[in-house]
């Protein structure tokens, strides 16, 4: 008996003019699913400001995770690759490598041997796995829970 299994084809690239609001309600869609429940109002309206600012979306670096042309994972830097400023990949797909690969991506990009983030709640633990480190405690800001990390190459 032949098992028939779904090939996954994943593409990392660069994303950018109008793929880059395909990108932001792809952000959106996870945040609505892994993190609003962990903000609160002012927190959630913070974010969707933020990913729906023009100005911000513009001068961020984004790298797509692509399985068959469907985007299942988002990175963005700003300060010249060395900070993360948004990181998601679709529920569906965690614990696959994913995150990991977008994740060399930004530090094969980034101009400095230390990467920083501001840690939602909820991938703190991820961000330990990849090596990143706590400098400080946890923070809320404009309604956003963050913890600042990190990473030194």
């Amino acid at each position: 008996m032949i098992k028939n299994e779904k090939v996954m084809r994943l593409e990392i690239r660069k994303i950018t003019g109008f793929e880059k609001v395909k990108a932001m309600n792809f952000v959106w869609k996870v945040f609505l699913e892994f993190e609003a429940p962990l903000f609160t109002d002012e927190g959630i309206e913070s974010f969707r400001k933020f990913i729906t600012n023009k100005d911000i979306i513009k001068i961020l670096e984004v790298y797509g995770a692509y399985e068959n042309e469907k985007i299942i994972g988002a990175i963005a830097t700003r300060k010249r690759g060395n900070h993360i400023a948004l990181f998601f990949v679709d529920g569906k797909h965690h614990r696959q490598g994913i995150g990991r690969k977008l994740f060399e991506v930004v530090l094969k990009n980034s101009t400095s041997d230390i990467i920083t983030v501001n840690s939602s709640p909820f991938a703190t633990g991820f961000y330990h796995k990849l090596g990143f480190v706590d400098i400080d405690k946890e923070q809320t800001e404009n309604g956003m829970r963050f913890t600042p990390m990190k990473y030194h190459k």
